[in-house]
C-alpha cells in the first residue's frame, strides 16, 4: 500500500530521480515550457511551484535555498527577477500541464508543462520584435532620396 507516499518513483532509484526532477525544474525556470511525459510533469508541478514562492519572499536565504536546489546560476537569476515579480500578486497555480497525445515511438503520453503568463510575455516581446522592424523600414524609406522619373 502505497498510504500517505508523496511522490512517485518514476522507475528510478533515489539519486537519478532527484536529478531528473533538479534538471527538468531548472529548464522550466530557464524556458518557461518543458515537452515531458504526463508523470514527470505531474512530479514537477509542486516543485516548480515551491521554486516561484521562494522567489516571492526574496530574501538572501530564499535565494540560496533555490540555488542549492537548481542547476544553473542563470536560473536562479532568472528566478528572482523576473518570475518572482511576474507572479507577485498570484497565489499559486503557476504552472499548466497541457497533455499532447502519445509519443510515436513508445507510446508514452506527451505534455507540456509551463508557466501561466508566458504565452503573453513571448506574445509582447514578439509585437515589440514586429514594431521594432516597421519603424526601422519606415525610418529606412525616409532617408532613401526620391527616385527619379
Amino acid at each position: 500500500m502505497r498510504h500517505r507516499v508523496g511522490t512517485a518513483k518514476l522507475k528510478r532509484d533515489v539519486g537519478a530521480r532527484n536529478s531528473l526532477l533538479k534538471n527538468l525544474v531548472t529548464s522550466v525556470i530557464e524556458h518557461e515550457r518543458v515537452v515531458t511525459t504526463v508523470p514527470k510533469a505531474k512530479a514537477i508541478k509542486g516543485l516548480v511551484d515551491n521554486m516561484i514562492t521562494l522567489a516571492k519572499r526574496d530574501t538572501l536565504h530564499a535565494r540560496r535555498q533555490a540555488a542549492a536546489f537548481l542547476e544553473t546560476p542563470k536560473s536562479v537569476k532568472k528566478l528572482f527577477d523576473t518570475l518572482g515579480s511576474r507572479f507577485g500578486q498570484r497565489n499559486g497555480g503557476y504552472t499548466r500541464i497541457v497533455r499532447l497525445g502519445f509519443r510515436k515511438g513508445d507510446g508514452a503520453e506527451q505534455a507540456i508543462i509551463e508557466l501561466v503568463g508566458s504565452e503573453l510575455v513571448k506574445r509582447s516581446a514578439e509585437r515589440a520584435k514586429r514594431r521594432e522592424e516597421r519603424l526601422k523600414a519606415q525610418r529606412e524609406g525616409l532617408d532613401e532620396p526620391p527616385a527619379e522619373s
